[in-house]
C-alpha cells in the first residue's frame, strides 16, 4: 500500500495558524462567557461568531468554493477542524459543526442545481441552519436503519410524509430539514427509503418538545419532531426515490470523521490544561508531573492523541483518493470517540475538585464528549461491523491461499 503523506501544505499551515488565532481570540472568550452564566449557545451568538469568521476568511472550510466555502480536502480538513475544535464554539463559529457540516457535504453530492441554489448556498454562507431528521423513538430507527417507520406516499402531485422523529439536533430554528422516510415502489424506483427536503414553515411539520440532554454546546437543542400529513412537492426529493439509505452513507462516513477531527481538538485542549496543571501544582513534596501515577495518565493521553491523529489522517487520505473508507472511518470513529473521553476524563482527574467545578471548562467538556460514543453509530454497532468485515476478509484471504 502506498504510504500517505503527512507533510502540511504551506497554505494549509498558514490557514491553521489563522484558525488557531481566531479560536484563541474569539471562540474561547465566548465559551468563557457561556460557562460563567450557564447559558447555552444562541442564534445571536452563532451569527456574531460566524460574521467574525467570515470577515477573517475562515467560514465554511469544508464546503465547496463554488458555494462560498474554502473547499478543503479531507486531509486539510483534518488539520483545520482539529484546530477549530480546540474551542468548544470553534466549529460553530467556522460553520463546520454538525449537523450543518454533514448536510453541506450531502447536498453538494446529491442535490440538484436548483436545490443547491435554494438550500446549500444560504447554509454555506451562514444565513441559515439546518437539521437531519432520521432517528425515531422506539420502536423506530436508531442504530438499525431497517427499523425506519416514518413513511411517505405519493398523493397526486405531492408526497405526503407521516411519522415522528426524535433527538433531532438543531431542529429549533433550522430553516429546513432532510427527512428520511420509507417509500413504496414508485415508477422505476424500488421500495426503500427516500430523503425529502422539508422547509421549517411547512404546516405538516412541527416541533413537539425539546429533549433535555447531557450535551448542550450547540444551537437549536435536541428536539422531537412530528410529520403529520406533511405535503411536499416532487422537487423536494433529495436525489432519487428509494436511495435514501445509500445517501445516508454518503453523509455519514465523512461526517463520522469530521466529528473525530473536531472532538480531538477539544481533547488536545484538555491535555494541554492537564500538562499545565501537572507542571504547576505541588503535592506530597513534588510537582504532580513528577508523580508516577500522574505521569502515566499524561503519557496515556499522549498515546491516545497520537493514535487518533494517525487514524484520522489515514482515513482522510483514503477519502481524498476517492475511496469510500467505510471500514477505516468506522475504526477511527470507535477509537477516537473513546480516546477523547479518556483524555478529557484524565484531565478532570488531574485537576481534582477544580476539574469538576465550573471554574474551568473541563466538566463541560466531559458532558459534551460523552455522547460521541453514541452519535454517528454507537461504538457497539461499529465493533459489530468491524468484526464482520474482519471475518470476511480473513475468509477471503484463506480462500485465495
Amino acid at each position: 500500500m502506498t504510504a500517505f503523506d503527512t507533510a502540511l501544505d504551506p497554505e494549509v499551515e498558514e490557514l491553521r495558524d489563522r484558525v488557531r488565532a481566531f479560536v484563541r481570540d474569539e471562540a474561547i472568550p465566548a465559551e468563557r462567557e457561556l460557562l460563567a452564566t450557564g447559558a447555552e449557545p444562541t442564534e445571536e451568538l452563532r451569527r456574531r461568531l460566524q460574521r467574525s469568521a467570515a470577515s477573517a476568511g475562515l467560514l465554511s472550510p469544508t464546503a465547496p468554493t463554488r458555494w462560498g466555502g474554502l473547499g478543503l480536502s479531507m486531509s486539510a480538513q483534518a488539520v483545520i477542524l482539529m484546530e477549530a475544535g480546540y474551542g468548544l464554539l470553534g466549529p460553530l463559529a467556522l460553520n463546520c459543526a454538525a449537523p450543518d457540516e454533514g448536510n453541506m457535504h450531502l447536498m453538494n453530492r446529491v442535490a440538484t442545481p436548483e436545490q443547491r441554489e435554494r438550500y446549500l448556498a444560504p447554509l454555506v454562507g451562514g444565513a441559515v441552519r439546518s437539521c437531519f431528521a432520521m432517528t425515531e423513538p422506539s420502536p423506530g430507527v436508531g442504530s438499525d436503519p431497517s427499523m425506519l417507520s416514518t413513511s411517505a406516499h405519493r398523493d397526486g402531485d405531492a408526497w405526503v410524509i407521516n411519522g415522528r422523529k426524535w433527538y433531532i439536533t438543531g431542529a429549533d430554528g433550522a430553516a429546513w430539514t432532510i427527512c428520511m422516510a420509507r417509500t413504496p415502489e414508485h415508477g422505476d424506483s424500488p421500495a426503500g427509503a427516500t430523503m425529502f427536503l422539508v422547509d421549517a414553515d411547512n404546516p405538516g411539520m412541527r416541533i413537539v418538545r425539546h429533549i433535555d440532554s447531557l450535551d448542550k454546546g450547540f444551537v437549536g437543542g435536541h428536539c422531537e419532531v412530528v410529520f403529520d400529513d406533511c405535503r411536499v412537492a416532487p422537487d423536494a426529493v433529495l436525489g432519487e426515490v428509494g436511495r435514501g439509505f445509500a445517501y445516508a452513507q454518503v453523509r455519514l462516513a465523512p461526517a463520522r470523521l469530521t466529528h473525530c477531527m473536531r472532538w480531538l481538538g477539544l481533547a488536545r485542549r484538555a491535555q494541554d490544561m492537564a500538562l499545565d496543571r501537572a507542571a504547576e501544582r505541588e503535592a506530597f513534596g513534588s510537582r504532580l508531573s513528577e508523580l508516577g501515577m500522574v505521569q502515566q495518565m499524561l503519557a496515556d493521553s499522549e498515546i491516545d492523541l497520537a493514535a487518533s491523529r494517525t487514524l484520522i489522517a489515514h482515513t482522510a487520505w483514503l477519502m481524498d483518493r476517492g475511496e469510500r473508507a467505510s471500514a477505516e472511518s468506522s475504526v477511527a470513529k470507535t477509537f477516537v470517540a473513546e480516546a477523547v473521553g479518556r483524555i478529557v476524563d484524565r484531565a478532570v482527574q488531574i485537576h481534582g475538585a477544580l476539574g469538576i467545578s465550573h471554574d474551568l471548562p473541563l466538566s463541560l467538556f466531559l458532558r459534551e464528549v460523552r455522547p460521541f460514543r453514541i452519535y454517528d453509530g454507537a461504538s457497539e454497532v461499529h465493533r459489530m461491523s468491524i468484526a464482520r468485515r474482519a471475518v470476511r476478509r480473513r475468509a477471503a484471504d484463506r480462500a485465495a491461499q
